[in-house]
C-alpha cells in the first residue's frame, strides 16, 4: 500500500511542481521504451519522460505492428543517452502522467538531435506552453529535403499519429 502512494504521489507532486516550464533536473536514463519515452532515476525518484515536441515511428507492440525507423529511432535515443546523467527540462505533464520533456545532455537538446536525425518528426498534436518549436520545424525541414531517415520513404512514409490511429483496436 504505501509503495502505491508513493507511485501515485509523483504525477501529483509535478503537477504541482511543474505547471508550465520548470527548472532542469539531473537525472539518469536507466530505459529507453522507444524513440520518444524513456524512465529517468534521480533525487530518489524514477519518472517516465515523453520528450516533448517531437514524435517517433512506432515499435512493435503484442497488438500492433512497427513503423518503418521505430527500432532506428529508438536504438539512437539509446545511444545517445542510455545510462548517462541527464538535464530534463519539464513542460508539464501529458494525458498519461508522464512529463513532458527536453532531454539536454552536455547542453545538447537530445529531442532536436532526433528530428535532425530524420527519426522524428515535430509533434502535430498540442503543444506544450513556453516550448519554442521553430528549431524543431527546420530541422524537419533540413531532414525532410536531405531524405535522412523517415524522410527517405517519401510518399511511403505514415506520420506516428495517423499509424496509432490506423492500428487502434476497435
Amino acid at each position: 500500500m504505501r509503495r502505491a502512494c508513493r507511485i501515485l504521489s509523483i504525477p501529483v507532486v509535478f503537477l504541482l511542481l511543474l505547471p508550465t516550464v520548470s527548472k532542469a533536473g539531473q537525472f539518469k536514463v536507466i530505459k529507453v521504451y522507444d524513440g520518444n519515452i524513456i524512465k529517468a532515476r534521480g533525487s530518489n525518484i524514477e519518472i517516465k519522460v515523453r520528450l516533448a515536441g517531437i514524435d517517433t515511428p512506432e515499435t512493435p507492440r503484442k497488438s500492433r505492428p512497427g513503423q518503418p525507423y521505430g527500432y532506428e529511432a529508438k536504438n539512437q535515443l539509446a545511444r545517445l543517452i542510455l545510462d548517462k546523467e541527464v538535464e530534463i527540462k519539464g513542460y508539464g505533464l501529458d494525458r498519461l502522467n508522464r512529463i513532458l520533456g527536453v532531454i539536454y545532455l552536455e547542453g545538447k537538446n537530445i529531442n532536436l538531435e532526433m528530428v535532425r536525425a530524420g527519426l522524428a518528426e515535430v509533434y502535430r498534436g498540442g503543444r506544450p506552453r513556453g516550448l519554442d518549436l521553430d528549431p524543431f520545424w527546420l530541422a524537419e525541414k533540413e531532414a525532410r529535403e536531405a531524405l535522412r531517415g523517415i524522410w527517405s520513404l517519401g510518399d511511403e512514409y505514415i506520420s506516428p499519429r495517423k499509424w496509432r490511429k490506423m492500428h487502434r483496436k476497435r
